[in-house]
């Protein structure tokens, strides 16, 4: 029966055991000192739905789901992975019938198991060696070297390659009659078949040996290394947000007890905040999406991260200190940033480890946390650090005073006279809710649709299709107010909370229940912020419910508009609601229409620039995001740009002005090709 000597060759193979005690106990004490930094940060709950939570931990661990996104790397990080779980299988089965007694390594399991083996480690091994390739030789801008990284590297490569000739000499030195199952250990022993038996079996033991050290090497190097992240990042995923994208903490403004809001101090974060900090296996793809990275900007995901890192591993040992001081009077850690063992620590999150430069730079377009494979919460942290500056210390661009004081006066960040907000709907025969509450549908054109001259013209397009349809819809006229997105990405919580308060119960007063908006902004506003203030809302965006129309047979298009369309993606549509379907149906509904796509499409889109309160701050560093999106749509030979949010057609009205294109290319909104279509 096929079988092979176990430990053919090795004599005091349980020693073995011993020197796995050793590295299992040096392993132990380097993760509990990785567990004892998580645990400075606030408590958070992130045990809930075991199930979801295991589903997405299963998915995107064991089936690469993010990490298969980048082809090349991910493919190879793949084979790696499943080569190791291969491997580390078969080395089981080896142990459990050498030393429990279990009679399985034999007949078909054993010739199968043999060559999925060899096949597990050639493919790892070819993962590792392109790996080091596009490290040391392509050296692509997202990774940057350190010595853990090519440490990793060898480590993995030496222990696959001695396995092989290990392999190799065992089928030389005993003529093993199914070497045909082994096939690269075999070709290792052609090569070595001409020395002696005695160097055979001398070189065999000593590599056998050397080759279970290496790995026992690996098992202790595991939590000083980035190969921690085999076990941090599965439990990162099994961590990550069952909340909707973009969920924000709300502050407690009546709570007395808070003197600080935002976060300045890395132990402020909550434990997962400083768990993703240690998951981050510094692959750089949130880099290479980052609007902001890309067009010269201060900002790297990639680096902020990293940064705290290090920052939360030089001040560790001092909150330590201080805890187990504080934790023998009585006290607890939240009073540690006064107590003597940390005063001496002189760094600053804000400012010293993270620019304030860093902090505004942020579009909040989710392109980071779109594409980690840990999926670490990048935009969160930087969202608490806005909070401190604005709430705390009121320190922020000057812009950002004229937009909140706009919304503080005029309930919008134009400063344009709330009285003024329903004139855009002057002689289109639209009711006020005031007039007739009883409609199905509140219609919420926001601020661009009620203010801005060219957004006013997709409130009037919207206006016409509803009416076309039948809709049953009114506005809310001077009572609507700014939904409050802008004034909480810019970390001002407190002027958010007093608009949607105001909006919720105006709504609310007239019993609304279904709200459409052409606004990605208030359509997030409302659907994922308003709840935590118990507005609790049905909330379609305008394509969704134009495609459901045109779905429905309620509209007719039948004006050819003649043109190719390049198709936006609004980063809140997009990547916080997953919508992106809808828009280019309507697209194509168009008659006369082409749809066309960029190189950045769907997740992978491109911010306009306007994102994260950014749309009211100047861009005074490298290159303006909406001029660098401009270029891409004008790089596919399109008539217009298609887009489905206000923000984004200004910005990309704005990126053809200045690239003198107008004539040339056209920016518009969905609803006005449909507008301009209908019968």
């Amino acid at each position: 029966m096929a079988t092979r000597e176990l430990y053919w060759n090795i004599s005091g193979h349980l020693w073995l055991y011993a020197v796995f005690a050793v590295a299992l106990a040096i392993f132990v004490y380097g993760f509990y000192q990785q567990y004892q930094l998580w645990r400075l940060g606030k408590t958070e709950l992130r045990t809930d739905e075991i199930g979801r939570r295991l589903k997405t931990m299963v998915t995107q661990s064991f089936g690469h789901v993010r990490i298969l996104r980048d082809k090349l790397p991910g493919w190879m990080h793949f084979l790696i992975f499943w080569g190791f779980v291969v491997m580390v299988f078969g080395t089981t089965v080896v142990f459990l019938q050498a030393d429990l007694g279990l009679q399985i390594f034999y007949g078909n399991f054993y010739l199968v198991l043999s060559l999925a083996m060899e096949f597990a480690g050639l493919a790892a091994l070819t993962g590792v060696i392109v790996f080091a390739w596009r490290r040391y030789i392509t050296k692509p801008d997202r990774l940057d070297n350190r010595n853990d990284d090519g440490i990793a590297l060898l480590l993995i490569g030496v222990i696959i390659a001695t396995g092989f000739v290990v392999e190799g000499l065992r089928i030389s030195a005993t003529q093993d009659p199914w070497f045909a199952w082994q096939p690269i250990g075999y070709l290792v022993s052609l090569v070595i078949s001409s020395m002696s038996l005695e160097a055979q079996q001398f070189l065999h033991k000593f590599l056998w040996w050397f080759h279970m050290f290496l790995a026992m090497a690996f098992i202790a190097y595991l939590p000083y290394s980035k190969l921690i992240h085999i076990i941090l990042m599965p439990a990162d995923q099994f961590f990550s947000p069952l909340t909707p994208h973009g969920t924000m903490t709300p502050i407690d403004f009546e709570d007395e007890d808070i003197e600080i809001y935002g976060t300045d101090k890395i132990e402020d974060f909550s434990w997962k905040h400083l768990f993703d900090l240690d998951a981050c296996v510094r692959c750089g793809r949130c880099q290479d999406n980052c609007p902001a990275y890309l067009t010269g900007k201060p900002l790297s995901p990639k680096q902020m991260v990293q940064n705290m890192r290090t920052h939360l591993h030089a001040k560790a040992p001092h909150l330590v200190t201080a805890r187990e001081a504080l934790a023998k009077q009585g006290a607890h850690l939240e009073v540690a940033a006064g107590s003597e063992a940390i005063a001496d620590f002189e760094e600053n999150l804000v400012r010293d480890v993270v620019t304030e430069d860093e902090i505004w730079a942020c579009t909040t377009c989710r392109a980071c946390q779109e594409q980690c494979p840990a999926m670490i919460e990048h935009i969160n942290k930087t969202m608490e650090l806005r909070r401190y500056l604005t709430l705390t210390e009121s320190e922020f661009p000057a812009e950002m005073q004229l937009a909140f004081r706009n919304m503080e006066n005029n309930a919008n960040p134009w400063g344009v006279g709330y009285a003024d907000r329903a004139n855009w709907a002057e002689g289109l025969g639209v009711t006020t809710l005031d007039e007739n509450p009883d409609v199905e549908y509140l219609y919420w054109p926001g601020c661009a649709g009620a203010f801005d001259d060219r957004n006013q013209k997709v409130s009037k397009a919207m206006v016409k299709i509803l009416q076309a349809a039948g809709v049953s819809f009114g506005i809310l006229g001077v009572e609507e107010k700014c939904c409050g997105d802008s004034a909480r990405r810019l970390g001002n919580e407190y002027l958010y909370n007093m608009l949607a308060e105001e909006n919720i119960e105006t709504m609310k007063g007239y019993g609304v229940k279904k709200i459409i908006t052409q606004c990605p902004h208030c359509f997030q506003t409302f659907k994922v912020d308003y709840p935590q203030l118990g507005g609790d809302f049905e909330v379609i965006h305008h394509t969704q419910f134009i495609n459901d129309l045109i779905t429905a047979g309620k509209i007719k298009l039948s004006g050819d508009l003649g043109k190719s369309v390049v198709y936006h993606d609004s980063c809140y549509l997009g990547r916080y609601n997953d919508i992106y379907t809808a828009p280019r149906q309507v697209v194509s509904s168009v008659p006369g229409t082409r749809l066309v796509e960029m190189p950045r499409h769907h997740d992978k889109s491109f911010c306009c620039g306007a994102g994260g309160g950014r749309m009211w701050l100047e861009e005074t560093i490298g290159t303006n995001i909406n001029d660098a999106r401009t270029e891409q749509a004008m790089s596919t030979g399109a008539d217009v740009i298609g887009t489905a949010c206000p923000f984004c057609l200004t910005m990309m009205t704005d990126g053809l002005k200045a690239k003198d294109e107008e004539g040339k290319m056209a920016a518009m909104d969905l609803a006005e090709m449909v507008a301009q279509s209908l019968a």
